[in-house]
């Protein structure tokens, strides 16, 4: 099929290599446009442009599709379909009207839970048994179009945002090829009217921990915050990023460190296993506590 590629960050990047993989001819990758990143805030381009422009396909990246020059060359390119993932910005009726048919959408989570901008952290943070992809044909509102395909993983106790971010992408990558593979026969099911939650973007104010919650709601704060924006704490007079916790045995005043980095929670005690301090790099607990006095109480 002519698809035209739609995609920004890492999690995109696996999907377009399995279409080019299979065979599709790529019209065109279209990605947000280069931002500045590292020190010296130069303009990066996104990973799905690295991609695209190392398999040599073309790439466009406009800051909006709402004009109408933007919309006449996007159906100039006469695609029999577009395939959405992770994108950035939203699509104008007449992008979603302009490919044959139509446009598909790789969406992070077991629809109608969870739509939205940050559903794999959401799944997490709330405590979710599972969650999944979805291959959705787009519609104008926000995730609500009926969906083709659907594919579930259960989402393990230790599992941060960053593990499901790596299998959700390959599991996206693997089911629109055998969406598109079996285009014909695909019966669009309508999103139930039931369930529906939406995972609104990560604000860096719910990042900080509050020790006087349960560990439960603790322990899913930092696994659904890994990596980015990271949830964190202070260590003596140090921000420091707490990046892996199980729950654990234990009971004590919030905050207080009842050994290594075992710290009691309003209820129970979560066991903190990877952290990073300020410019520093990630490190797992027994590594940090090597060069790094321990106060009572944690704050």
């Amino acid at each position: 099929m002519r698809i035209i590629f739609m995609g920004t960050p890492e999690f995109s990047v696996p999907v377009l290599q399995a279409l080019v993989d299979a065979g599709h001819d790529i019209a065109c990758v279209y990605c947000q446009p280069p931002r500045p990143a590292g020190r010296g805030k130069k303009d990066r381009p996104s990973p799905v442009q690295d991609r695209a422009q190392a398999l040599g396909l073309p790439v466009r990246h406009p800051a909006s599709l709402k004009g109408a020059e933007a919309q006449a060359e996007f159906a100039a390119l006469r695609a029999d379909l577009a395939v959405v993932v992770a994108y950035g910005l939203i699509l104008p009726q007449a992008i979603l009207d302009a490919p044959r048919r139509g446009c598909l959408n790789i969406h992070a989570s077991l629809l109608p839970r969870w739509r939205g901008a940050a559903p794999i952290h959401r799944a997490i943070m709330a405590g979710d048994a599972q969650t999944g992809i979805c291959i959705m044909q787009m519609e104008a509102g926000l995730d609500t179009g009926p969906v083709l395909l659907r594919q579930a993983t259960p989402i393990g106790a230790e599992d941060t945002t960053a593990d499901l971010h790596d299998r959700l992408s390959a599991m996206g990558a693997a089911l629109i090829v055998q969406a598109l593979a079996r285009l014909d026969d695909l019966v669009p099911v309508p999103q139930a009217q039931d369930g529906v939650t939406y995972a609104a973007k990560i604000d860096k104010a719910e990042a900080r921990v509050n020790w006087t919650q349960s560990a439960e709601t603790v322990d899913r704060q930092i696994r659904g915050l890994s990596p980015f924006p990271g949830a964190w704490c202070e260590i003596g007079a140090e921000r420091v990023k707490l990046l892996r916790s199980r729950l654990t045995k234990g009971k004590g005043a919030p905050g207080q460190v009842l050994g290594g980095l075992v710290i009691a929670c309003g209820s129970g005690a979560v066991e903190v296993l990877q952290v990073q301090r300020e410019g520093k790099r990630s490190v797992p607990a027994d590594e940090f506590l090597r060069g790094f006095e321990m106060p009572d109480c944690l704050g």
